[in-house]
């Protein structure tokens, strides 16, 4: 009789991976119209579109609104051709993890930190090793 070993398994994270604090009564989240052609995880960082109000994955070499952090998405949405009301995200008096958040691959040091701030400002709190 031999001992099986299955390979380690990874799991995707959760709300709790992500969201360590927010405030009572939803007032921590805000409900968004999410930008057509978007794949947005729980975790991302977004920006707001400043013609449209929509969110759309975070872009600090945009120049429409996309470069400025704004929330960090909560529950992941997939649009098609047509921007999608159903997006969750959240923008205020809230601790998320840092290890959670989904960043653009190409975004230096430089402008994450400043997104960090934004965050910050906002009053989105990331925290490390949490």
């Amino acid at each position: 009789m031999g001992i099986t070993v299955y390979p380690p398994q990874s799991e995707p994270n959760n709300l709790g991976d992500l969201l360590k604090f927010e405030a009572d009564n939803l007032y921590s989240r805000d409900r968004v119209t999410v930008a057509a052609q978007q794949a947005l995880q729980l975790g991302h960082v977004v920006g707001r579109i400043t013609a449209t109000g929509e969110v759309a994955a975070l872009d600090p070499a945009a120049t429409d609104g996309r470069e400025q952090a704004v929330g960090v998405v909560i529950v992941p949405i997939l649009t098609a051709d047509a921007p999608s009301p159903d997006g969750l995200i959240v923008a205020r008096h809230a601790t998320v993890a840092d290890h959670a958040l989904v960043w653009p691959k190409a975004i230096t040091p430089e402008q994450r930190s400043a997104c960090l701030q934004q965050l910050r400002v906002a009053g989105v709190l990331v925290r490390q090793g949490t």
